[in-house]
């Protein structure tokens, strides 16, 4: 689904990403885990067709990110800028209206199954709340891509579980899924792989079941190991 290959992202002289390679496959769930500044969402942005690449090459789903790309792939950032102002239920007519394969039933539902009512505004709700309203709108199209971006950072840490596995029902069972998060072992439970980034570069992609027997560990106490040593 996705192929990197000696990706480098420069920002004048800073080096965001520095001859990053590897293929993602589809279904399956991917961790993308790493220090903050070691250049999780420069790729994120990349893969959404946001960012240019300085060199190197990208394709998702075997086109060159852009407009082709931005109808197959769901991107949730990790700032979201919708207005505050909107109420709900004007944010599922302006997705509706924008997106070809977003489905108003599949957000109507999530909301429910959020608690969120349609006709609050972002700007009433707690952080925790915008960014289940964010997660709704990003999972309701029917993508082959879905990038997430610390979907879940905000949100009580009584109600993650449950956030993610929302989140997994809705996703296509064909797609794959992309997911930046600092809080791995809250989602270590839901992930295929894991690539681990430190400074720009890639340090490791592996299955996450294989690499937790082959460490005798979790995938939360081996991030701690890399990042620490």
């Amino acid at each position: 689904m996705i192929e990197i290959r000696n990706l480098t992202k420069q920002y004048g002289r800073v080096t965001a990403l520095d001859d990053v390679s590897v293929d993602i496959g589809n279904n399956k769930i991917v961790g993308l885990l790493g220090e903050n500044g070691c250049g999780k969402t420069t790729l994120m942005r990349i893969l959404a067709g946001l960012n240019q690449p300085s060199s190197g090459n990208v394709l998702v789903a075997g086109h060159v990110p852009g407009p082709k790309t931005k109808s197959l792939v769901s991107y949730l950032p990790d700032t979201p800028t919708l207005p505050g102002r909107a109420r709900i239920e004007s944010l599922i007519r302006y997705f509706a209206d924008f997106y070809a394969d977003f489905n108003v039933e599949t957000c109507q539902s999530l909301l429910a199954q959020f608690g969120i009512l349609v006709r609050d505004r972002l700007q009433e709700m707690s952080k925790g709340q915008r960014e289940k309203v964010h997660v709704a709108l990003t999972m309701s199209r029917e993508a082959q891509v879905y990038l997430l971006d610390e979907p879940i950072s905000g949100v009580d840490p009584a109600a993650r579980d449950a956030t993610l596995n929302t989140i997994i029902t809705a996703m296509r069972p064909d797609a794959l899924m992309i997911i930046t998060t600092h809080l791995i072992s809250d989602i270590e439970f839901v992930l295929d792989d894991a690539i681990f980034m430190r400074h720009g570069k890639l340090l490791n992609h592996d299955v996450v079941d294989e690499l937790r027997a082959g460490h005798q560990r979790s995938l939360n106490d081996y991030f701690k190991e890399v990042y620490t040593s």
